[in-house]
């Protein structure tokens, strides 16, 4: 079996269809990565969320490595064996979380030294501890370690952090591929930074492509900036990354975050928001979000969702969902959790499909018109 290959399939406009074959498994691309932070997908058994047709799941090196940590993992088998997932997982480098998460943290060329959320204790988390705790967990997509500056720093700071990134992601190649028979099947993705410059952009995608991966990330996007500058560097920026690679938009996002991604050209996707809404009371509809909270539902016999073939929609009415949701049960925040991510599979697979068959312009104008209620 291929280590790592990436097939497109089709075209239409910027967007594409296809197919990364690893070998625990292909990953239909456009893909969406549910997210399982501390080796879990929330609220979801592992064979539950592979029938929503999620390919791939993502697992967080951060929050393992502090709780229950990447050693244990690895005496327990990796994380494949200690989840029960057997497809493929991508890992982050734990970067973003080490920045959002820490109060307590310094930045230095070595990497972060940090305090743990959980009980202060003190870690460094440098290019080459994060290649580590992905191999030890046994990650099948290993992530670069990366810093993520904030949007509203000024065009100095965000050019110096993005070319310690670009140093990070070289001495990230060199610590992954050290790593002997995990370097052997597993595959390693660049990030590219620069916030909404499209010259830091450039330069980036430059520094990365010529040390080499087998996919390129867009990073530092959806960190606050809006849709609109979201979308206006999402522009320019896939089409700096290699055309023959993956191209993944981390952390995003909103149903119409990934339609209109896909018309720029991304292939790759993970977010938390379909798990997170979900234990909210929050469903994603065709027809745009619903708070399952608000009292119209309360003797509603309808699905959540009439064009949804999951489950949650074949077997239970909105008015039970609200009653569970109102009651703080936790079966409702299952039940809208799986009816979630499996509107998201089943969003990704009306892409691929439109995609493939030469309508995605005529599909995401009508996506829009039901889900924003827009024309």
């Amino acid at each position: 079996m291929t280590r790592f290959a990436f097939d497109i399939h089709a075209t239409d406009g910027r967007a594409r269809t296809g197919r990364i074959a690893m070998k625990r498994g292909e990953i239909r691309t456009p893909a969406f990565m549910p997210v399982g932070t501390a080796a879990t997908v929330k609220a979801m058994k592992p064979q539950d969320v592979r029938a929503t047709g999620a390919d791939i799941i993502l697992g967080n090196t951060y929050h393992l490595m502090l709780r229950p940590g990447a050693e244990r993992v690895a005496r327990l088998g990796g994380l494949h064996r200690f989840m029960n997932w057997d497809r493929p997982i991508l890992t982050d480098s734990g970067g973003y979380q080490v920045m959002s998460l820490s109060d307590l943290r310094k930045i230095t060329e070595e990497g972060v030294t940090f305090a743990s959320h959980l009980d202060g204790s003190r870690h460094l988390l440098s290019p080459e501890r994060s290649m580590e705790i992905q191999r030890l967990l046994g990650s099948d997509i290993v992530m670069a370690f990366d810093e993520c500056p904030k949007v509203e720093q000024g065009r100095d700071a965000i050019a110096r952090s993005m070319e310690m990134s670009m140093r990070w992601a070289r001495r990230s190649r060199d610590g992954f591929d050290a790593g002997g028979e995990h370097a052997d099947r597993s595959a390693l993705f660049g990030i590219q930074q620069g916030a909404l410059d499209e010259g830091l952009r450039r330069e980036s995608a430059d520094a990365l492509t010529a040390i080499g991966f087998d996919g390129y990330a867009i990073g530092g996007l959806a960190v606050g900036e809006g849709q609109d500058a979201m979308f206006a560097t999402l522009d320019f920026a896939p089409g700096q990354l290699p055309a023959d690679r993956p191209r993944y938009l981390m952390g995003v996002g909103k149903p119409d975050d990934l339609v209109g991604a896909v018309e720029r050209g991304v292939d790759m996707f993970d977010c938390v928001l379909p798990t997170r809404s979900g234990r909210n009371g929050q469903a994603f509809t065709w027809n745009g979000p619903l708070n399952m909270r608000n009292a119209k539902h309360a003797e509603d016999t309808g699905p959540v969702d009439d064009r949804c073939h999951c489950p949650t929609c074949t077997t239970y009415t909105r008015a039970y969902l609200h009653h569970l949701i109102k009651s703080g049960e936790m079966l409702g925040a299952m039940l809208l959790t799986e009816h979630n991510l499996s509107f998201y599979q089943q969003l990704m697979q009306a892409m691929r499909d439109a995609i493939g068959e030469q309508r995605f312009a005529g599909f995401a104008v009508q996506f829009r018109r039901d889900y924003l209620r827009t024309g």
